[in-house]
């Protein structure tokens, strides 16, 4: 099959690689329809050292099951279904508790021998824990919303969760990207009655408002936290959603909450230390976030998607091939584009 790897950054080949087989009793073979480049993809694409041994790259997909292992009973081939961003059996002790991120024997895609989301097939480990069937058809034109809930729409949504967002809250959205707008989705799915989104592409933003943001601040450092309390009455947002996973953006997100305020920093942090001094402390400021387990939200949000109260999938912006998959990391790097969708 063909599949995306990183050999360096800037260097995204797509090639031939093995097929996947069932290789545990738990695996399912998937043939994917959808996949994506994620933010965090661009990271590595920017900074990884070359390498012989390339990096097998997509952590978000959707498919069709095509074979299932013995020991697979909740699915059958045919069954389209819906992968959270790393895969998990959903029974072990953190799974149980909603924390299919921290699963015992889960992992994360395009490692230890198992195949990433931006390749044409992939095997899945764990299927019957991982996999969420979807109540729809390969060709449903809800496929790209669905696909959100792999990665971005569950991730702004954690961010509401962890921060606490209740109706009537005040909520500052930190990052026009993919996550920051399904976290503005999220907000008002939580009750936000203010939702300020701080981002300076005017495109994103004004779909931003479309899915709920209230205000808009373009304003970045002293001027931007000014502009969110003017709009706050002097005293700041109760609730922040960091979506960024930057230094400057934390704190930003320190600069605009209010005191007794909660700041959940969903994006992947790009930073080891954590600007949060004895000024913060004192001001009681809380805060939360950490890695999705998007596992746990799939089918809390599924049916928003499917009664069309919320369209996440207009986050994609771009359609390409598999074998065009370089040009859209590109596009993404560059700002043209804002997410990218795959069709393999």
């Amino acid at each position: 099959m063909r599949a995306t790897l990183l050999y360096a950054a800037d260097d995204v080949r797509v090639e031939n690689v093995a097929d996947p087989k069932i290789q545990n009793p738990t695996d399912a073979v998937v043939r994917i329809v959808l996949s994506c480049v994620c933010g965090s993809d661009l990271w590595p694409f920017k900074s990884l050292p070359r390498t012989d041994t390339p990096r097998h790259m997509g952590h978000e997909f959707l498919g069709v099951v095509e074979e299932t292992g013995s020991a697979v009973r909740g699915l059958v081939p045919g069954d389209v279904v819906v992968a959270p961003f790393m895969w998990a059996d959903n029974t072990c002790a953190y799974c149980r508790d909603g924390l299919q991120t921290s699963c015992v024997h889960g992992g994360q895609w395009g490692v230890n021998g198992v195949d990433g989301g931006q390749g044409q097939i992939a095997r899945v480990p764990y299927a019957d824990g991982t996999l969420v069937r979807l109540p729809v058809g390969e060709d449903s034109e809800l496929l790209p919303d669905l696909l959100t809930l792999s990665d971005i729409m569950c991730t702004g949504y954690h961010a509401a969760r962890t921060a606490g967002v209740e109706r009537g809250d005040s909520v500052t959205v930190v990052g026009d990207g993919a996550v920051g707008l399904a976290a503005v989705i999220a907000a008002k799915l939580q009750g936000a009655e203010q939702i300020v989104l701080m981002g300076r592409h005017t495109g994103r933003t004004d779909l931003g408002r479309d899915f709920g943001a209230t205000d808009v601040v373009a304003e970045r450092g002293e001027e931007g936290i000014a502009r969110v309390r003017e709009l706050t009455g002097g005293e700041g947002t109760r609730k922040v959603l960091e979506c960024v996973g930057l230094r400057e953006a934390l704190v930003q997100s320190l600069g605009v909450v209010r005191d007794g305020g909660t700041i959940s920093r969903v994006g992947a942090p790009q930073y080891s230390e954590v600007a949060f001094g004895f000024g913060d402390f004192m001001r009681n400021i809380t805060l939360t976030g950490g890695v999705a387990p998007a596992r746990a939200y799939i089918e809390e949000l599924m049916p928003h998607i499917l009664d069309g109260s919320i369209r996440p999938g207009r986050v994609f912006d771009r359609t390409l091939g598999l074998e065009d998959i370089a040009d859209g990391y590109r596009a993404m790097n560059d700002r043209e584009a804002l997410k990218v969708l795959i069709r393999p």
